[in-house]
């Protein structure tokens, strides 16, 4: 880890209201400041390694508010992501890891496999039963929040349904790169299908590789920074071979991840890759007028909730908000802290429940003071966590992803 990031940190405390662990508790320990201090103090020989230690570091969501809120440029998430990765190779995976990271993500063939009992056990009703009876109230409860957040699943995953090219409609103006994420495809297939009908009505030839692989942020978030260097080696190279003019992903933690495949690989196929990749809201922004000129209205209030991976990993927060506002008709709301984490950030919803649901009402209290009878939102864990908050808590409130509501408007 390089010392030097750790001792920038002037614990100058502007980053303690943007840090929604520290929000809840107001414990120097859940601060991102607190979380360099200790990685700081265990470098230097201060402090010993300990199950407490840990603990605390583990309640980072990696949101990176405090990055965005650091005149000195400070990343703690990150911080502590390169921390669990140097213990991660230290210990190395275990058998779970290994075989989700190892056997299942890297293959798209076996993780759509691995879909198909969750798509039997809602299509036969056996779903509907298990929550009637409060049968999962007997198995462990990491597995009884996995399942509440489970949507209904496509038929199939669009990586099964889509050509691999798909030709630009009318004049064509350049050609693209598709990276159909893992969950988009087996979960949010519409919203991706929607992003490719956009691009190709705005003129783009859609290159969507079927032998695409995970952007490698599961990899990531379990510390498999070998998992991850991997992926990236072969995306790099799939993508590579493909002459496109940009390489377009509509999940917020696809593209964070695809972005900084330069800083884990140091070649200038990295670099070359890392600089083509866009997230859809920024392709489409460029051709603004021309995409209004194909909206018809829609009478709606909307609000927009910021992925962290799209607003503080990546910068980009006009660019949706223009989007939706193109929409004819349509009332746009600005949501209160829009981009304060929804508490999903991968697993943290699943491993830190209490935590995770402590944020996501902090959410949902906004979305409800907004009056917005849709929510727009950029990022699979995102959808997967307001959604499963909203049907529990505001059931008249309807969440879609961005290239949802413009699709919706485009087919009036």
């Amino acid at each position: 880890m390089d010392y030097v990031k750790l001792i920038n940190c002037m614990r100058c405390g502007m980053c303690l209201p943007a840090c929604p662990t520290y929000r809840e508790t107001f414990l120097e320990t859940a601060s991102p400041r607190g979380r360099v201090a200790l990685i700081r103090k265990l470098q230097e020989g201060e402090l010993d390694q300990s199950e407490r230690l840990l603990e605390y570091l583990s309640l980072c969501l990696d949101c990176q508010a405090c990055s965005s809120a650091c005149p000195c440029g400070v990343n703690a998430g990150e911080l502590v992501a390169e921390f669990t990765c140097e213990q991660k190779s230290d210990a190395g995976l275990n058998f779970m890891e290994d075989l989700i990271l190892r056997k299942l993500v890297p293959h798209p063939d076996r993780l759509e496999a691995s879909i198909v009992p969750m798509r039997f056990y809602q299509n036969t009703g056996l779903q509907k039963l298990v929550r009637t009876l409060g049968i999962l109230k007997m198995f462990p409860k990491p597995l009884g929040r996995m399942e509440g957040l489970l949507p209904p699943l496509p038929a199939r995953p669009l990586r099964q349904e889509i050509k691999e090219i798909t030709p630009a409609l009318g004049k064509e103006r350049g050609t693209v790169g598709f990276f159909l994420g893992c969950v988009m495809s087996l979960v949010f297939s519409e919203a991706s299908r929607a992003t490719i009908t956009l691009l190709s009505t705005l003129g783009y030839t859609v290159i969507t590789p079927r032998n695409q692989l995970c952007c490698g942020a599961p990899h990531m978030l379990a510390g498999d920074l070998d998992g991850l260097k991997e992926a990236a080696h072969t995306n790099i190279k799939i993508f590579g071979s493909c002459e496109v003019d940009f390489i377009v992903t509509d999940c917020g933690g696809c593209g964070a991840e695809l972005k900084k495949y330069r800083h884990y690989i140091d070649v200038q196929s990295s670099s070359a890759f890392s600089a083509k990749v866009r997230d859809i809201s920024q392709v489409l922004v460029l051709h603004a007028d021309e995409l209004a000129s194909l909206l018809k209205p829609l009478p709606l209030k909307v609000t927009y909730h910021d992925p962290c991976h799209i607003a503080h990993c990546q910068g980009i927060r006009a660019e949706p908000r223009e989007l939706v506002k193109r929409v004819p008709g349509l009332e746009y709301i600005e949501l209160e802290a829009a981009d304060a984490c929804c508490g999903s950030a991968g697993t943290y919803n699943i491993v830190q429940p209490e935590m995770s649901d402590m944020i996501l009402q902090r959410k949902l209290d906004s979305i409800r003071e907004s009056g917005a009878q849709v929510l727009v939102t950029s990022n699979p864990g995102c959808l997967l966590q307001l959604k499963k908050g909203l049907s529990d808590h505001l059931p008249a409130v309807r969440i879609m992803h961005l290239t949802e509501l413009l699709a919706l408007s485009m087919s009036q």
